[in-house]
């Protein structure tokens, strides 16, 4: 059975941090203004510290008040207790901070090709003790990704919102023609499917959300959809399209790397299609479930670097959709 003596003392983390202050300032004055509290606030608690310990911890010599040998054993104890402590406020400050951690990052492939690398260098360029797992997948694959917790955040290409996630436009653009720069057509502000009946058309696996979309833009105008190449992503129209196999409608993130100024390969112009063809770049978090520091300052990273881009077919940053609730 345990006595009243032997009862251990219960001495909060605040008295420790003021018998620690105490021992490297041995004036509570000096105590007081490193803690930010008065000093009256210190002498309380040592004094509170002494009565729970049962011992004397310090002795006043002139101005100072020097430690007991007591003191400077127990000090010896609770030493590396403080080390941890800085540490654990050292962590903590960087996690609110965003200076640590791991994000899972999903995409579709016309931003995970070049909106995505763009955000992640001025996020990880600041951030060495930051790691990022990025992959590209589908869209069903990055909504899944998303919704089961796989993936932090996702973004992808589609033409509305969608259910199960928390969405956000970061921008909306027009499916565009890519031709070659001297093509009869690239003279023209935009495009008109019908005009591309007699060309070497090259189109996007049905499967694919956008090759629905290229293929229902011909439905809606009354013309026969029949490509001679078919792809499953638009990459691969605009690189063949490049090479001289033929003329595609891609999105404009797919577009701009095989436009004339960057293409290493046959120019190409991008003319937006006529006929309304709307394509949204979306930002996807799990519904319900609150962001970290590091998340939300990557997301504000892609915000800027979709605000930043200047493709032809993308309207102005400005008329973006707000951030769903």
């Amino acid at each position: 059975m345990t006595t009243g003596a032997d009862k251990l003392p219960e001495t909060s983390m605040r008295l420790l941090e003021i018998f620690a202050a105490m021992m490297g300032q041995r004036t509570t004055v000096a105590t007081a203004e490193s803690l930010g509290i008065s000093q009256p606030a210190v002498s309380a608690g040592l004094r509170q510290l002494e009565t729970q310990l049962g011992l004397t911890l310090f002795e006043r010599t002139g101005r100072h008040l020097e430690p007991t040998l007591e003191a400077r054993s127990l000090y010896e104890e609770i030493r590396p207790l403080f080390g941890i402590v800085r540490s654990f406020g050292m962590r903590a400050r960087d996690l609110r901070n965003g200076r640590v951690g791991r994000l899972r990052v999903i995409s579709t492939p016309p931003p995970g090709y070049s909106l995505i690398p763009q955000a992640m260098r001025g996020f990880l360029d600041t951030r060495p003790d930051v790691t990022v797992s990025f992959d590209v997948r589908r869209l069903g694959n990055v909504l899944s990704a998303v919704q089961t917790g796989q993936a932090d955040v996702g973004v992808g290409l589609t033409n509305g919102r969608l259910p199960n996630v928390t969405s956000e436009d970061l921008r909306t653009g027009q499916m565009v023609a890519l031709l070659p720069h001297d093509h009869p057509l690239a003279r023209d502000a935009t495009v008109k499917v019908g005009a591309l009946t007699h060309e070497r058309f090259i189109g996007i696996d049905q499967e694919s959300h956008l090759g629905r979309m290229v293929a229902q833009a011909f439905e809606d105008a009354g013309v026969t959809y029949h490509p001679q190449l078919e792809t499953r992503y638009c990459q691969t129209a605009a690189s063949l399209a490049a090479n001289g196999m033929g003329v595609c409608i891609v999105d404009p993130w797919s577009a701009h790397p095989y436009l004339a100024e960057h293409a290493g390969g046959q120019r190409l112009v991008g003319r937006p299609l006529a006929q309304p063809c709307p394509i949204h770049c979306m930002m996807f978090t799990r519904r319900g479930i609150p962001h970290s520091g590091l998340l939300k300052i990557f997301m504000a990273e892609i915000r800027r670097a979709s605000a930043s881009l200047d493709y032809p077919g993308l309207e102005r940053p400005e008329s973006a959709l707000s951030p769903e609730t």
